[in-house]
């Protein structure tokens, strides 16, 4: 399997991506305080040529989205608006020469996949959304609760600060999407940690990012009006859309959409990642 690290600076704020394997394009978007390396699994299965039962081979590109991992991170929170981030997307689609393509989306990066999609419908001609989540808007009222937010969701207690990086990984090690904590999960949260410069432990995700898309959330929804695009909903048994009403606006929207159930959690792509890829695979296969 080929691996390259890129960064692309043409795009407004600089983008670090990741590319695996050749053949047909395939975007990955990781989701809210993560980065590109968490498909590291998915892009071995696609782009593997001894990796069954993938019916052809894919070109995976896993961007670093603005204020995550390795790419640039603006200070001003209104720099984190969803359409912005698309734009990001559409420079690196450009740059890459990905005229059309499929585009997989976990979580708060589903909004993202969406806004795209309607965006520029000639660009992407199949979506597959992993357990998608704030994709609508809040209500403004949900405003105040925001510093309760962040402290109480955990995979955000990643950010830190630490002590060392052991404590760090301790804190972790208790999370549901490094249950199990296997060599993929490891990774997964080495790359996404640093060491700051006072010398304390912390992610790489910015704060200005999360205080900016959690901005964004009360003022810009995701998906209000029809699309046309072939859609696959993998829900997670342990994911967080478990009831009508949050798959109304899938249902209501998208008219080509499929819905599978996998094993896992709302991280299926590192809790379950062996059935998370033949589930995908299988889909593109089709």
């Amino acid at each position: 399997m080929s691996f390259a690290r890129h960064s692309l600076s043409t795009a407004s704020v600089p983008l670090s991506y990741a590319q695996w394997g050749d053949g047909e394009p395939v975007m990955l978007l990781h989701g809210l305080a993560d980065h590109g390396l968490v498909w590291e699994s998915l892009a071995a299965t696609l782009s593997d040529s001894g990796t069954e039962p993938v019916a052809k081979r894919y070109r995976c590109l896993a961007p670093d989205l603005r204020g995550h991992g390795d790419s640039g991170k603006p200070n001003d929170a209104d720099a984190y608006n969803a359409l912005a981030l698309v734009d990001d997307l559409e420079a690196l689609a450009i740059a890459c020469s990905t005229d059309s393509m499929t585009v997989i989306a976990h979580s708060w990066a589903a909004k993202l996949a969406l806004l795209w999609a309607k965006q520029q419908p000639q660009r992407i001609h199949r979506l597959i959304l992993v357990d998608p989540f704030f994709v609508n808007q809040l209500p403004g009222w949900f405003r105040p609760t925001f510093p309760l937010l962040y402290r109480t969701l955990p995979f955000l207690k990643v950010m830190g600060p630490f002590e060392s990086y052991a404590a760090a990984e301790s804190v972790a090690r208790t999370l549901k999407q490094y249950r199990g904590w296997s060599p993929l999960q490891a990774a997964a949260f080495k790359a996404g940690m640093e060491q700051k410069a006072d010398g304390t432990w912390g992610s790489k995700f910015a704060i200005a990012a999360r205080n900016g898309v959690f901005n964004d959330i009360l003022q810009q929804a995701g998906l209000t009006t029809e699309l046309t695009v072939p859609t696959l909903l993998l829900l997670p048994e342990a994911g967080l859309n478990r009831t009508a009403w949050q798959l109304k606006p899938y249902r209501t929207y998208l008219p080509h959409l499929q819905v599978q159930t996998i094993p896992g959690n709302h991280w299926p792509h590192l809790v379950e990642p062996e059935a998370f890829n033949q589930s995908v695979a299988g889909y593109l296969g089709r």
